[in-house]
């Protein structure tokens, strides 16, 4: 497959960063609400842990068939770090799959911003020829459908961990 080269994209009020370790203390600020875990489980993490945590992201994948996609939002106008959205970008050229998530700090919530950071992260990875884009959401999260509808990606029968496998198909 050849690994995906992380770059910077820009939206509208956005630039999506590459996640950098030193992203980490801003990040547990804003990832700091334990209500964001409501539909995934666990607790927020401190700095030394996603400290950790984006060291082994920004490493990459130990599976030379599989790319780690990371990137921190940052809203423009405001000058601050505002959430997160990835992708793990897996299979040969022609049939590359993206399993995609993001993540809006509370404070942030109600904005557009998963929208448009979603959005623009699914026209980069059309850009990188990714075929199939999916997300896994938890039936309650109407927010996260929401962000999936927006760009694009449509529900299926797929049930995975309890979430619906929402799928996104080149050309479509």
């Amino acid at each position: 497959m050849g690994s995906v080269l992380v770059q910077s994209i820009r939206t509208g009020r956005l630039v999506l960063l590459p996640l950098g370790v030193g992203h980490a203390g801003e990040m547990a600020v804003v990832l700091g609400d334990p209500g964001l875990h409501a539909f995934i489980g666990g607790a927020p993490a401190d700095a030394a842990g996603l400290r950790a945590r984006y060291e082994r992201l920004v490493a990459g994948s130990p599976d030379p068939e599989v790319s780690w996609c990371n990137w921190v939002i940052r809203l423009r106008d405001e000058g601050c770090l505002v959430g997160t959205v990835q992708a793990t970008v897996s299979g040969p050229a022609h049939d590359r799959v993206a399993e995609i998530a993001w993540v809006v700090g509370t404070a942030w919530q109600g904005r557009g911003i998963a929208t448009e950071a979603a959005r623009g992260l699914v026209a980069w990875l059309g850009r990188q020829d990714v075929r199939t884009i999916m997300a896994h959401i938890h039936p309650e999260h109407r927010a996260s459908a929401a962000v999936a509808t927006a760009a694009g990606l449509t529900p299926t029968d797929v049930r995975h961990e309890g979430e619906i496998r929402w799928t996104r198909t080149a050309g479509s």
